[in-house]
């Protein structure tokens, strides 16, 4: 029969009559369709829940389908269907215990960044002195060169020296009234003065320099002594096979 049925029932006996009365009457399956939608939307939807579990502070064992209060403070894991750990939760740290775990934290990292540069400054030192002969030959050379610096404020004193004894010469004249010489006289032996304590002070500052250029490459020594021997020992596989002792021959028969 072509077209709708005017009344809400609708009798088929077939799968194919049902096709056919879908296909000949839009508003029936449109009908069908909404029908069959509001059925799904009623439909409650179970959300894959796990069970919570754990020991409260008295030691009894808890279980729930959500996360149990009484364990707040301590380690909760949820389980699956089958019994295996989904998760494991921390206890809910207060505001206190959370910037103590904060701080600690920041300390870790500050550790491992001070190891990581601690690593990073023994490759570059051994790099740079493979061996003693390396480190004594620069030591020698910071030593040298601070003595070049000595040596030219030394011959700068010695300059003013000379220079001294020419105005002392001409100071002779005023030596009952030294404030009668000339201004510019009295100048010079003034500035001569200072000139030669500055060279003094800055003679005094590159002893001081030598000693510390010592004292550095003194403490690189030592590090560097036990970097050397940890590079020279044997691997631990290398070192385990060479204790291996070789098997003796079988006795004959």
């Amino acid at each position: 029969m072509n077209g709708c049925w005017p009344t809400a029932s609708v009798t088929v006996s077939t799968k194919d009559d049902a096709l056919n009365v879908l296909r000949g009457c839009p508003t029936v399956a449109g009908l069908l369709l909404a029908a069959l939608g509001t059925v799904a939307l009623a439909q409650p939807v179970t959300p894959a829940s796990g069970i919570y579990s754990c020991v409260d502070k008295s030691g009894r064992r808890l279980t729930s389908d959500r996360p149990i209060p009484e364990c707040i403070d301590r380690e909760q894991r949820e389980l699956g269907p089958t019994g295996t750990v989904r998760r494991v939760i921390g206890p809910t740290l207060t505001e206190h215990e959370r910037e103590a775990l904060e701080i600690q934290r920041r300390k870790n990292l500050e550790e491992r960044n001070r190891i990581a540069e601690e690593r990073r400054r023994e490759r570059v030192l051994l790099a740079r002195y493979p061996d003693k002969a390396a480190h004594d030959a620069e030591r020698a050379a910071a030593i040298t060169h601070v003595d070049e610096v000595t040596a030219t404020a030394k011959k700068r004193i010695a300059e003013l020296q000379e220079r001294r004894k020419k105005i002392d010469v001409e100071m002779e004249f005023y030596r009952k009234d030294p404030a009668k010489a000339p201004m510019q006289l009295q100048r010079q032996l003034l500035e001569n003065t200072e000139e030669v304590a500055e060279q003094q002070r800055f003679i005094a500052g590159q002893d001081q320099e030598k000693r510390r250029v010592h004292q550095r490459f003194d403490a690189e020594l030592v590090q560097l002594k036990e970097l050397w021997a940890a590079r020279a020992a044997p691997a631990p596989a290398q070192a385990a096979t060479a204790t291996v002792p070789a098997a003796s021959p079988a006795a004959p028969r």
